[in-house]
């Protein structure tokens, strides 16, 4: 592993793909996961808690989606070190795009093999963005 990851902001409003980010997590021994089930309420803890390594974000989800959850964020100075990887059914290139304009350090089209996401979070823990995974299904 070429990074360290403590806190993981995952933001997705399916328990099932939360399940599923945890297994691939795994690997990263001792990291604290925190859930959020749409844009506002990660919102909500970005306000509390600073300190997050990395964001796994969907883009379809109600109350605030997730572009428009970086259009808020990339208007904050202490929310631009957070690297966040987008990881969407929306695959279309103006999609991948937009995200990426937004400030994500990557973007992983759903469904894909859990260890396409594995390797990403490496690529992005070397500093390197912004990186596109496969659209290889599961």
């Amino acid at each position: 592993m070429s990074g360290l990851l403590n806190k993981i902001l995952i933001v997705d409003d399916s328990q099932l793909i939360h399940s599923m980010y945890r297994i691939v997590l795994n690997r990263y021994n001792g990291c604290r996961i925190v859930d959020a089930m749409n844009g506002l309420e990660a919102l909500d803890f970005l306000s509390r808690e600073h300190d997050f390594d990395l964001i796994l974000l969907d883009i379809n989800m109600p109350v605030m989606n997730g572009i428009q959850f970086m259009e808020k964020i990339s208007k904050e100075n202490i929310y631009r070190n957070i690297p966040i990887i987008v990881i969407s059914t929306e695959g279309k290139e103006e999609d991948t795009l937009r995200a990426l304009k937004l400030g994500a350090w990557g973007y992983v089209v759903k469904p894909f093999k859990p260890f396409l996401l594995y390797e990403l979070i490496e690529k992005v823990l070397a500093k390197k963005p912004p990186y596109l995974a496969g659209t290889t299904s599961v």
